[in-house]
């Protein structure tokens, strides 16, 4: 990476929507080189977009960011700053630019663009008021005067990218009512900003000589620029809003954990060294440089990063597990709160903590510890009950239960795993009917320490009942 004295990288999201998730890979990428580098995350709200803007977007992002560890407290985090208060920056240095003949006003409307471009060569606009003087009118639009020649763009990702000035119009600065266009507030921005690296998705490629000229025409050296991949989905589409999900907000309400959404987004595009995804944001901030980031498209595999989740719950102390699972224990649950046991609970937990993929699953987990009755998953029941057989199989196991004087796992193991034999099902086949009949559902905690728990009055009570149901 090009050295420069305190880098300053910044993250320029507009508050528009919920969260994407590659935004907050672009976040992340910014933040560990900031952190590594010792310098400085810049966050600025691009809010000049009012008709989408919401202020409870713009909170959205920053929760998002703090929820992801990008913390507004930590010395490296500098704003947010909001793009709409530098309006007239942006103005003042449109009119800089026009004094100094870098650009010039315009008055062709839209329509007669499109004729004017029938006649020519090439489409868009030709170019046609820049030698006629205008001044600023009403209507009228600044435009950038695009030199001659090829404008070369140094990318840390993609490397050495040249575009041919003369494939580029000259684009406009202001509106026909005096507004900035994004082109122009974003480099004045940065500058004003003192961005020294540009880390942005690639989809910003396009723009990159067109904004690299404004910096050099505002008399300052361009910023290190780098473009990062595109996430894509299954089918190797890049990622919508409207078509996958992509919302931050919603993972994290899902529950998935912090520590592994950072982990699973930072592998999108690059990879620790070794063979070794799953790391600590200490090495990933360690390790990660834009030189090693692979230009290809990045797929965002769902399933992967389920994976991942899955593994920082396992690696959980039961102390990280129960506190995480207390947002989700006190929400919208089935039970009321003098049914739940802080003490059933926390026996059950490291059972349910090696069944998760996310922590929203717990309820569903535990639910039939604390409820008068299970919740009944009634396609699971059918699957189940469909025959004689696991009617037969449960009625055995009551039968075999209501004669145990050792109510334990190990026991209720044993017994049902003789009495499955006895049928000749081997043990999984064996518990299906029990595990459906006592918790409503086919797949939960371990079967025995789960019975052992709710214990034999509470268990053989379900058993009958749904013996009684099945028949």
């Amino acid at each position: 990476m090009t050295d420069v004295a305190s880098p300053r990288f910044r993250f320029a999201p507009s508050p528009t929507g919920f969260f994407h998730v590659g935004g907050a890979r672009t976040a992340l990428y910014n933040w560990a080189l900031a952190k590594r580098l010792g310098g400085t995350f810049v966050l600025r709200i691009e809010d000049t977009d009012e008709a989408r803007n919401k202020p409870e977007w713009t909170q959205g992002i920053i929760d998002a960011l703090d929820w992801i560890g990008v913390k507004r407290d930590d010395p490296t985090f500098e704003g947010p700053y909001f793009q709409s208060s530098y309006a007239d920056e942006h103005v003042a240095a449109a009119n800089r630019l026009f004094a100094e003949g870098r650009a010039y006003y315009c008055d062709l409307t839209s329509e007669q663009i499109q004729e004017r471009s029938k006649q020519n060569s090439k489409p868009g606009y030709d170019g046609y008021s820049r030698d006629r003087g205008l001044e600023p009118g009403p209507g009228r639009v600044l435009r950038f005067r695009v030199p001659e020649g090829t404008t070369v763009v140094d990318d840390l990702v993609r490397g050495r990218v040249e575009f041919a000035n003369d494939t580029i119009e000259d684009f406009v600065l202001l509106r026909g009512n005096g507004s900035p266009m994004f082109l122009l507030a974003n480099v004045v921005d940065d500058v004003s900003m003192r961005v020294s690296h540009v880390v942005r998705a690639e989809e910003h490629l396009p723009n990159t000589p067109k904004q690299q000229m404004l910096w050099e025409a505002l008399g300052h050296r361009p910023p290190v620029w780098a473009h990062v991949p595109v996430l894509v989905n299954e089918q190797r589409k890049k990622l919508s809003k409207r078509r996958d999900k992509v919302a931050l907000e919603q993972f994290r309400d899902e529950g998935y954990l912090s520590e592994a959404m950072v982990n699973y987004l930072m592998t999108l595009g690059w990879a620790p060294h070794g063979d070794e995804e799953i790391v600590a944001w200490s090495r990933i901030q360690a390790e990660f440089r834009l030189e090693d980031v692979n230009h290809s498209p990045a797929f965002f595999d769902l399933k992967k990063l389920a994976a991942f989740n899955g593994e920082y719950i396992r690696a959980m102390s039961l102390d990280q597990f129960i506190s995480a699972c207390e947002p989700f224990l006190t929400g919208d649950v089935p039970w009321s709160p003098d049914q739940f046991d802080a003490d059933v609970f926390r026996s059950i937990a490291p059972l349910a903590q090696t069944r998760m993929v996310t922590m929203n699953e717990i309820v569903a987990l535990v639910d039939f510890l604390f409820l008068a009755a299970p919740i009944i998953d009634e396609t699971a029941w059918s699957k189940t009950f469909g025959g004689d057989d696991a009617v037969a199989m449960l009625n055995d196991a009551i039968v075999a239960f209501d004669a145990l004087t050792d109510w334990s796992a190990d026991a209720l193991k044993t017994t049902l795993e003789a009495t499955g034999a006895a049928r000749g099902l081997k043990l999984g086949k064996a518990q299906a009917p029990v595990r459906v009949a006592v918790t409503g559902r086919t797949v939960g905690p371990p079967l025995f320490e789960a019975l052992e728990l709710l214990g034999r009055d509470e268990t053989m009570t379900r058993m009958r009942v749904a013996s009684e149901r099945a028949r």
